[in-house]
């Protein structure tokens, strides 16, 4: 196996994990600041006129800035070269200062990993701590870096991104270092992939391991969760258990706080482990956690194909949001597959009032709700009724179960060409102008075990890198 000859080379990057933060740089804007509905200025009050630079973000994307983790390791495609980790990351999910129209919030994920056997991962650098970017888009369109918020535990210590124990969602994933030795699993530890930052400074993220759904403060210490996990005393509310059926690096990618700040929707990637032998197919759910009652409700997504992913969520509304739907493929090819014509990346605006209510569905024969797996209908779980092609969706409609309502908002490939893989980050600036974010994977991919650089075209001349799009004239209203 290939990977066991880079073991010795990476273990370098291990030191380097924390580069690229600047925990001392503030961030220079008036909290009472007022965002327009426009794309030319924002007034704050004191009758200041801040001039938004939407408008000189070039129609084919800007990078986000990086910094280089470890650049010892060989290129095992390009003999004599190194690749490049970088940090980097930062496109697992995003979210719009709510105060100032020119900046916005990016967060990672884990870190860096390699395919390791069956249930195993290497972590390229497992001292690297989730965190969230403050960005801020210049006056020449380019975009910089105002500061790292690094995600802390409880006690004020950073976290890891490594997974958890059983108890608190683990799935059997074992986490070695750089030297094939077995590290322990953090219950603290969180793979973030959906970010919600709220009008009073905290942040909620939900992750792929419990999935968890944490409130950071301002600063990045953990101040409370919510999970499926009934003996997890740090868990304010719980979510319903079925949850905890994730499917393993497919858990919450998408977490949104309504405007008026009362309730979290989450959504998951794709469909629940719920049992596992139905994971290849296109049911999703997505559910809504009241944060002064703990009071859950739940709702169907039908994907357009099956396996596709749901990678974000943003409220426009108390019932409206705009969520994304792709799949993996690479319109223009690279180091993970050929172009592909047919590359999804998709935006949809949904209402959940369009779908039906799970958790307070009047029961007919054959309905139970059941405290491990969710709602069933003849014993089976809503998962398994449609992955059976002779019931499907069908059989669902026919109890009176229907996914939520959705319309394409923008189609990102034909809009902008979008050669990325993944599609994860989404920004509402104003309600008709949208920030598009990749996730990069630190700019690195493991190919059959093999950590090698990510491309994103054929010749593999081109590295993945963060890119924010800019798209305007869109409808992101609640009609």
């Amino acid at each position: 196996m290939r990977t066991k000859v880079i073991l010795s080379a990476v273990l370098a990057g291990i030191m380097l994990a924390g580069c690229g933060s600047d925990n001392n740089a503030s961030i220079a804007n008036d909290s009472n600041t007022t965002v327009g509905d426009n794309n030319t200025t924002v007034a704050d009050n004191n009758n200041t006129t801040v001039v938004s630079y939407l408008d000189k973000i070039a129609s084919t994307g800007v990078a986000l800035p990086y910094s280089v983790l470890d650049a010892t390791i060989d290129n095992p495609e390009k003999p004599g070269e190194k690749l490049e980790v970088r940090n980097g990351g930062y496109g697992s999910s995003a979210a719009a200062h709510p105060t100032n129209i020119n900046q916005f919030y990016s967060m990672t994920d884990r870190g860096a990993n390699i395919d390791f056997g069956k249930d195993g991962k290497i972590f390229v650098t497992p001292a690297f701590t989730p965190r969230i970017g403050l960005f801020e888009i210049q006056s020449d369109g380019t975009v910089k870096k105002v500061k790292d918020i690094l995600f802390k535990d409880t006690a004020d210590n950073n976290i890891s991104g490594l997974p958890n124990s059983a108890a608190f969602g683990g799935t059997g994933e074992i986490a070695y270092d750089n030297n094939g030795n077995i590290l322990d699993p953090d219950d603290f530890g969180l793979d973030p992939e959906g970010l919600a930052a709220l009008k009073d400074g905290t942040f909620w993220v939900s992750d792929e391991y419990g999935p968890h759904i944490v409130h950071f403060d301002a600063n990045g210490k953990e101040i409370e969760r919510i999970n499926a996990f009934a003996n997890d005393t740090r868990s304010k509310c719980k979510l319903p258990a079925e949850f905890a059926k994730r499917r393993p690096n497919r858990g919450m990618e998408g977490i949104a706080i309504t405007p008026d700040q009362k309730t979290l929707v989450g959504i998951m990637q794709s469909t629940m482990d719920n049992p596992k032998a139905v994971r290849k197919s296109d049911i999703t759910r997505i559910v809504s956690v009241d944060l002064e009652t703990c009071k859950s409700k739940q709702y169907l997504y039908r994907q357009v194909k099956t396996q596709n992913a749901n990678s974000a969520i943003v409220a426009l509304s108390n019932d409206t949001f705009i969520i994304i739907e792709r799949d993996g493929k690479l319109f223009k090819g690279g180091s993970e597959g050929a172009a592909d014509p047919l590359a999804q990346k998709h935006v949809y605006k949904i209402k959940l009032s369009t779908g039906t209510e799970l958790e307070s569905l009047a029961l007919t024969n054959g309905m139970e709700q059941n405290e491990t797996v969710g709602l069933t209908i003849d014993g089976d779980t809503l998962e398994e009724v449609v992955f059976d092609v002779n019931r499907s969706w069908n059989a669902l409609a026919s109890k009176g179960i229907k996914p939520v309502e959705k319309s394409l908002v923008v189609d990102m490939v034909k809009e902008v060409g979008y050669p990325h893989d993944k599609m994860e980050g989404l920004i509402v600036f104003n309600n008709s102008t949208l920030g598009v974010l990749n996730d990069d994977d630190f700019a690195v991919v493991s190919i059959d075990d093999v950590l090698e650089q990510k491309y994103i075209n054929e010749a593999n001349t081109t590295i993945d890198g963060n890119i924010l799009y800019v798209i305007k004239d869109l409808n992101l209203t609640a009609n």
